[in-house]
């Protein structure tokens, strides 16, 4: 695939060289190969059925929690936080006494909530990208300075100890506001297909590099806002991350040939992505719908108070996979014994299963079918 020339490298005063983008977007970037623009179009009739598909799902909103979940711990994986998909869900309900790095998830998710809320009443734009970078990082564990919510001043780079050794220097504060707002132009374009359009800004963004710390992370959840405020989809039901994860090389060296005018390639990994991602989820969905009817007939058949008290701490689970004797009862208010009992009944009916104990926790159980839907 050809190149085409999305920045030119310049001399800093103080020596080094960095990449100094051009007008974006350019036309020769729309001049794309036919391949790649009939697997846009396949990706964007998956994404049409995944919304028709979670919309049947009884309750959305759990489905949306465990993929937003499993999106922010992968995001966040990437920039190398080592706590687990787990060890998020056990943070989030407050039932682990085990130190992680988890909190870097939970900042992920709190920023992931406020832009899908402050997106429904005000349009994605520069100063609303740095009101998310503001909730990712404020109060957040950093390697180093990130001032929240303010894109950079000095200059940042990627590998390497200093901008003369690195392996790629973007745009330096003096010129990244031109190049931002030439992204900010771009950001509400509808000439072209849609996930082409939101390809190329992630990649233009991870390229501009604007704040100090966090770009990953913004960059990653740019994608999902958009996907909403084009109408792609009409929740957030499809996150690109775990993709990125599982092909984290790969991811770099795809946005790395982007920096250097190799555009096409990052599309096709882009579209690659929706494409995968989009059917694991609609897989998902079925599976979560499967899940709830089997185990709400194993309740049913339970007697009239029993299968009362199995319905709601069956939806609880739907939301929290991952539990305790303490956190059911505090979700339904049973003593410790009535909570024990019912414990103990969805056991018995392989709904819940027991995780072994460590000292000094307490024992969780695993709604195990369900939450393995998502690893």
């Amino acid at each position: 695939m050809k190149k085409v020339n999305i920045s030119i490298k310049k001399q800093h005063k103080t020596g080094y060289t960095y990449s100094s983008p051009l007008p974006f977007p350019s036309k020769e970037m729309f001049d794309i190969p036919a391949k790649v623009l009939l697997k846009a179009v396949e990706a964007e009739r998956l994404l049409g059925k995944l919304d028709g598909i979670t919309l049947t799902l009884p309750d959305i909103n759990f489905f949306l929690k465990m993929f937003s979940y499993k999106d922010a711990t992968s995001s966040s994986q990437i920039e190398g936080t080592l706590a687990t998909f787990a060890d998020a869900l056990e943070a989030s309900a407050e039932i682990s006494n085990k130190e992680t790095d988890a909190s870097d998830i939970l900042y992920y998710i709190k920023a992931l909530n406020y832009g899908v809320k402050r997106s429904k009443e005000f349009p994605i734009s520069l100063r609303l990208i740095k009101e998310i970078h503001q909730e990712l990082m404020q109060g957040a564990r950093s390697t180093h300075f990130s001032d929240p919510g303010n894109f950079r001043t000095s200059q940042n780079w990627i590998g390497g100890t200093r901008p003369d050794n690195a392996s790629f220097v973007p745009v330096p504060p003096e010129e990244m506001n031109n190049a931002l707002h030439h992204l900010e132009d771009f950001l509400h374009n509808d000439s072209y297909l849609k996930l082409i359009t939101i390809a190329y800004i992630h990649a233009q963004f991870e390229t501009i590099h604007p704040f100090l710390d966090g770009n990953g992370r913004v960059g990653r959840l740019l994608i999902t806002f958009l996907l909403m405020e084009k109408k792609v989809l009409d929740k957030p039901v499809l996150f690109l991350s775990s993709f990125f994860k599982e092909h984290q090389k790969l991811y770099y060296q795809r946005l790395d040939g982007y920096h250097n005018g190799e555009v096409f390639p990052w599309l096709d990994f882009f579209l690659d992505g929706v494409i995968e991602t989009a059917n694991k989820s609609i897989q998902i969905s079925t599976q979560v719908r499967a899940i709830r009817d089997r185990d709400m007939e194993k309740i049913q058949a339970l007697s009239k108070r029993e299968s009362e008290s199995g319905v709601k701490v069956l939806n609880f689970l739907f939301q929290t996979p991952i539990v305790t004797t303490k956190s059911i009862m505090k979700e339904t208010g049973f003593t410790r014994a009535g909570a024990q009992g019912l414990i103990d009944r969805f056991v018995k009916m392989n709904i819940l299963k027991e995780r072994p104990k460590n000292v000094n926790y307490d024992v969780k159980y695993f709604y195990e079918d369900y939450y393995n839907t998502y690893l």
